[in-house]
């Protein structure tokens, strides 16, 4: 079984922000394949797909973005999921709006909830999506993370979504590798 987990912070307040793209990305998937979210003992939102004959299993972290590692690293445990079989997806303020860059590896290059991430993971090598947000042209970061898309970045970013649920969906039968090549 494969786990794809969506980065994001719980709550109406945040549902629409940058900083909850990856929640958006593993809803995309939920709503393609018609399957409930339901809530796990290890605080987090899970939802399961089957691709290609690959079973998926879709995490929402419910402990809000800092501490998203404190709910992955349990489930990776109880289900029996490898860190080679584990996807993470994240908002990113080095790519521009709705780019998406896969990777196998890499640091968390200041995003809290890769931190945790890495810190219970006790590694980087782990396959991500990145999905660009762009940075703030005035600085403030926190506020624009936790801000709203405007409606002139809403076609960047539906695409970024979808192209990234599709990549996701290639990872049934691909390797990761393979599908980097394909998306990148």
């Amino acid at each position: 079984m494969k786990m794809i987990v969506g980065l994001g912070n719980p709550g109406k307040k945040y549902e629409r922000t940058r900083h909850n793209v990856g929640f958006m990305v593993v809803d995309e998937l939920s709503f393609r394949y018609q399957t409930p979210w339901k809530k796990s003992k290890f605080n987090g939102m899970t939802s399961s797909i089957v691709v290609n004959g690959e079973k998926m299993l879709l995490v929402k972290p419910l402990t809000f973005m800092n501490l998203s590692g404190e709910c992955v690293r349990p489930l990776m445990d109880y289900y029996d999921i490898s860190v080679n079989d584990v996807m993470i997806i994240y908002d990113d303020l080095d790519l521009p709006t709705g780019k998406i860059r896969l990777r196998q590896k890499g640091s968390a290059g200041g995003h809290n909830g890769m931190k945790s991430l890495i810190q219970h993971l006790k590694t980087q090598e782990f396959n991500r999506i990145r999905i660009g947000v762009d940075r703030p042209a005035n600085g403030d970061v926190l506020n624009y993370v936790l801000g709203d898309f405007p409606k002139s970045e809403h076609a960047d970013i539906i695409a970024a979504i979808k192209t990234s649920a599709d990549a996701i969906e290639a990872w049934s039968n691909k390797s990761f590798a393979d599908v980097m090549n394909q998306f990148n």
